[in-house]
C-alpha cells in the first residue's frame, strides 16, 4: 500500500508538471476506477467508455487546476468523473426528450395525413382545373387565394381596372366551379 502511495504521488507530481508520458500510466492506474464509476452511474458500457475518455482528456486540459498538495490525483479524477457523468445523463435526457417530441410530431403529421387523404386529391384537382382557366382569370384567382389579396390590391398589382379584376374573378370562379362539378359527376346536383 505504501509503495502504491509513493507511485501515485510521483504520478501526480509528473502530471502537474505536464509530463505527457505519465498520462498513459495515469490512465492505466486510474482508468478502471473512472470506468467503474461511469458504468455504475450510466448503466451503458459505450457511454461509460466515452465518459472515461472525456475525463482523462478534461484532466489533461485542466491539469493547471490540479495541486498535488491539496489532495490525491484519484480524488480529483473522481470529481471530474462525477461532472462528466452528470453531463452524459443530461445529454441522454435531452436526446430522450428530443426523440419524444420528434415522435409526437411525426405521429401527429401521420394522423393528419391519414385524416386528410382527400385534401391532397382536392388540391391536385383544383390545380389541374385552375390551369385550364385563361391566364388573366388564373392570375386573379391565384393572387386572391394564394397571396390573400383583395380585389383592389389585385388591381394595384396587375394595373388592371377594378371592374376587370372583378369580372376575371367572377368568370374564373364560375368556370372553376363548373369544371369541378363535371369532374366529380355532380353536374345536375
Amino acid at each position: 500500500m505504501y509503495a502504491q502511495r509513493i507511485v501515485d504521488e510521483d504520478l501526480a507530481t509528473r502530471f502537474a508538471d505536464g509530463d505527457e508520458d505519465c498520462l498513459t500510466a495515469m490512465y492505466q492506474r486510474f482508468g478502471p476506477l473512472v470506468h467503474a464509476l461511469a458504468s455504475r452511474s450510466l448503466a451503458d458500457r459505450g457511454e461509460a467508455e466515452d465518459v472515461t475518455q472525456a475525463v482523462f482528456l478534461a484532466a489533461w486540459r485542466g491539469r493547471a487546476g490540479f495541486a498535488p498538495e491539496r489532495g490525491a490525483l484519484s480524488a480529483w479524477l473522481v470529481g471530474i468523473t462525477r461532472r462528466k457523468v452528470a453531463d452524459a445523463l443530461a445529454a441522454r435526457y435531452r436526446r430522450t426528450e428530443l426523440a419524444e417530441v420528434a415522435g409526437s410530431l411525426l405521429a401527429g403529421r401521420a394522423a393528419r395525413a391519414a385524416e386528410e387523404p382527400d385534401a391532397a386529391i382536392d388540391r391536385v384537382l383544383v390545380a389541374t382545373e385552375l390551369a385550364k382557366l385563361s391566364s388573366p382569370q388564373r392570375q386573379v384567382l391565384r393572387l386572391a387565394f394564394y397571396d390573400d389579396l383583395s380585389q383592389a390590391q389585385i388591381a394595384d398589382v396587375t394595373g388592371w381596372p377594378l371592374g376587370t379584376v372583378k369580372s376575371h374573378a367572377r368568370r374564373g370562379l364560375h368556370r372553376l366551379a363548373r369544371c369541378l362539378r363535371e369532374d366529380t359527376g355532380t353536374a345536375n346536383a
